[in-house]
């Protein structure tokens, strides 16, 4: 990694390093800049970005609560890996907590929740107009850990949360297959979901959560496969 300049670091208040360091790893993390398996020099990371590793070791920790880096017995700390061979286990369990959320949510959603709801979608929709991976990762987590906390059991918001996150980079790469050009049904699919949630429809937000996890869940199945159909350069 190399060193920012003076001028891309910008002037931080006292406390600010952690979230600072944390955005900066984890841009680069979901970005695969830092592929899986890198390690991370906490030496050459203070020196890049001009402060004192004490931030750097904090911000490491709410990464690896992400399940986006892994300290190892040694204590050296590395990008986690995506466990392609086990991944249809996750898809399993995130397509579960996508049903199990969205039922509750539009049977307990309130007029606050969909505000927040809404809000998210929002973003999300100019993050897709705006061809921006990151942000329409970020969205689409927060959008669907929204309607996760209006079906009110915390349980489920922190099991879909760390699945959401764990997601992210698996996100990344299905949205670099696109050119990072999202079709717009992603957010007229959200949107569907969305006023059936707010109609309390909870067969109908069902129904429609189920075929968007499903068609998201195939397309980057696919992608994997011909991934490694592809002929091997000697």
């Amino acid at each position: 990694m190399k060193k920012l300049p003076e001028a891309a670091i910008p002037e931080r208040k006292r406390g600010e390093g952690v979230k600072f360091v944390y955005e900066i790893l984890r841009d680069d993390i979901l970005n695969l800049v830092l592929p899986p398996g890198s390690p991370i020099d906490e030496i050459q990371l203070s020196e890049r970005l001009s402060m004192s590793r004490t931030p750097i070791r904090e911000a490491l920790v709410r990464l690896a609560g992400e399940g986006l880096v892994t300290t190892l017995p040694n204590r050296s700390t590395v990008v986690s890996n995506i466990d392609f061979l086990n991944l249809h286990t996750f898809f399993d369990a995130l397509t579960l907590m996508y049903r199990v959320t969205t039922r509750l949510a539009a049977e307990y959603r309130t007029e606050a929740d969909l505000v927040q709801i809404r809000a998210h979608q929002a973003a999300f929709s100019r993050a897709v107009e705006a061809q921006d991976a990151l942000a329409m990762i970020a969205t689409n987590r927060d959008l669907h850990a929204a309607i996760a906390e209006a079906g009110r059991n915390p349980y489920y918001v922190s099991l879909f949360s760390r699945l959401l996150d764990e997601g992210r980079r698996i996100l990344r790469i299905y949205y670099s297959s696109f050119d990072d050009r999202l079709p717009r049904q992603y957010v007229d699919e959200h949107d569907d979901v969305i006023a059936a949630i707010e109609a309390q429809d909870i067969e109908t937000a069902d129904r429609l959560i189920t075929q968007h996890a499903d068609q998201i869940v195939r397309q980057i199945q696919r992608m994997i496969a011909e991934d490694r159909r592809r002929p091997v350069q000697l």
